[in-house]
This record gives C-alpha cells, structure tokens and sequence, in this order.
C-alpha cells in the first residue's frame, strides 16, 4: 500500500462503546486521519461489514479480536489500537495514534497472518472451549486426534487454542505459550482430575474429534473466543479455518517483549 494512494481506499474506524469512555480516543483518530485527506467511515462494533481496504479497531483484546475474525473473510488489516489493560493483540495505545497513523501513510507497517479454528460454521481467532452443559460438574473428554483414539479427560473442561490464543485461556489453565507464526494447536485439559494430563501440541493439519461416551452427556457447551457462548451435541470437530485473520503491525519482532512487558515473563523477582 503505497503512502500516495493510501487516501484512495476505503478506511473504518471501528470502536466498541461498551469499553470505558473510548470516545476521546476515536475523535483523535478520525481527527489525525481527516488532517490528512482521509474520509473514515465511523462503525460500532455492532454494526460490522465488508467493503473496506483497511481498518482500526479501538477497543479491547477482546474488541480487536472480534474485529480482526470478521474481516478475516475479506482478508482486511486490522490495526489495534488499545483501550483495555492488557493489549496483547495491539501495539498502538491513545498516546501514540499520531505515529501509528504516520507509520501507516509511510508503509512503515506489516501484516501478520493469524491462524484460525473452525468447527461447523464458527471461527475462533483464540479458542474453543468446550464444557459440559452443567456448569456445576466435570465431564468426560474422549479425544480423537485424525479420527484415532488419544486418551480420554474427565475434567471441568478442554481448550483447542491458535498459537495466538496461546497467551489467553490456555496459558491461565497450564498451556504452553506459542508463537504466533507456528501453524499448531494447542489442547489444554481445565483442571483434570488426575496428576498426568498434560498439554498438547499438534500439527494444525490435524482433525481434532472431542466426544463423551457417558449417557448423560447429550450435548456440550463451546465457547468461541471468550465471547460466544452455544450448545452442541457430544461429538465437536475442530480443525485448522480456512480464513487467517490479518493483523497490521508497526514493528518486528515484537512478541518476545510483548511477553516480558505484558506479562513479566523472564523477570527475576523482587527482593523483599
């Protein structure tokens, strides 16, 4: 995308309005975009659609990723910019929007593919999680890797991860962190009733087949992204999307420190 001709595509500010007060920060953006020749098109996270060349979501991890799933079907960049506590997803806050926007006309950006899930006809940019319909009991897991037997969970509940979603659910119940460039999935037992279940990665060319063969399990509850909750019946397919989200981002290289600073990941601890 050529700085001179960046005023001749279709541009979206997305903003999500349940997030605390983002209104200041979606004026700055749209102000710095019309102070140069741009002509924004203003949505609300509810009313999403397709049309565009490039976009901005303000908000949240979980607005960017909302945002970034569904332009994923037009293969759209998203650039995050982040009004949440953690910003995982974003490398732009409120206090760098000018540069963010100057790296953007100067092509002084890339854009990272994001591997997605997909089951029936839902996406997952992060996770499914899949539990039983009572959310006050355990439930047997049996998992099927390419339609053959790999062990069975009896636990409060299974996580299929992107390498992206990683850093999310999976990591708080034991999950290993990926990077986000592998093409992998990661299946995380949540609070196994037994000392040697353990985490696993497998290739995201692999079919991934979730089922129960107690009687009383009819069907199971699958959370998508954190956000959509719906119930299934007990037999889950879970396999690597056809769609990749696009993320638009500023510099390279930068997960690692995204870790150490988001996460204190590697730091030693403090000494009383």
């Amino acid at each position: 995308m050529e700085t001179n001709d960046f005023n001749s595509k279709k541009i979206a500010v997305v903003f999500n309005e349940s997030v605390k007060n983002p209104y200041p920060v979606l004026q700055s953006l749209e102000q710095e975009l019309i102070d140069r020749g741009a002509n924004p098109e203003v949505l609300e996270i509810k009313e999403l659609k397709y049309g565009f060349d490039f976009v901005f979501a303000v908000g949240g991890d979980g607005t960017i990723l909302h945002v970034a799933k569904f332009f994923a079907m037009s293969q759209t960049p998203v650039l995050g910019i982040n009004l949440g506590r953690l910003g995982f997803l974003s490398q732009v806050n409120a206090e760098n929007i000018k540069y963010a926007v100057e790296c953007i006309y100067e092509n002084n950006f890339h854009i990272e593919k994001r591997m997605m899930l997909k089951s029936d006809k839902y996406n997952a940019l992060n996770d499914f999680v899949i539990k039983s319909v009572s959310k006050t009991r355990s439930a047997k897991f049996v998992l099927k890797i390419n339609d053959k037997f790999v062990c069975d969970y009896i636990a409060d509940g299974l996580i299929v991860s992107t390498p992206t979603g990683s850093t999310a659910y999976g990591l708080s119940a034991g999950g290993p962190v990926l990077h986000p460039n592998l093409e992998a999935f990661v299946l995380v037992p949540i609070c196994p009733h037994t000392l040697n279940a353990r985490p696993i990665v497998v290739p995201s060319s692999e079919k991934i087949s979730i089922t129960s063969f107690e009687d009383d399990v009819s069907e199971f509850s699958m959370i998508i992204d954190g956000a959509e909750t719906i119930e299934t019946d007990k037999n889950i397919t879970i396999e690597k999307s056809d769609y990749s989200a696009s993320l638009a981002l500023l510099k390279n290289d930068e997960f690692y420190s995204v870790l150490r600073n988001k996460f204190n990941w590697g730091v030693a601890p403090k000494s009383l």
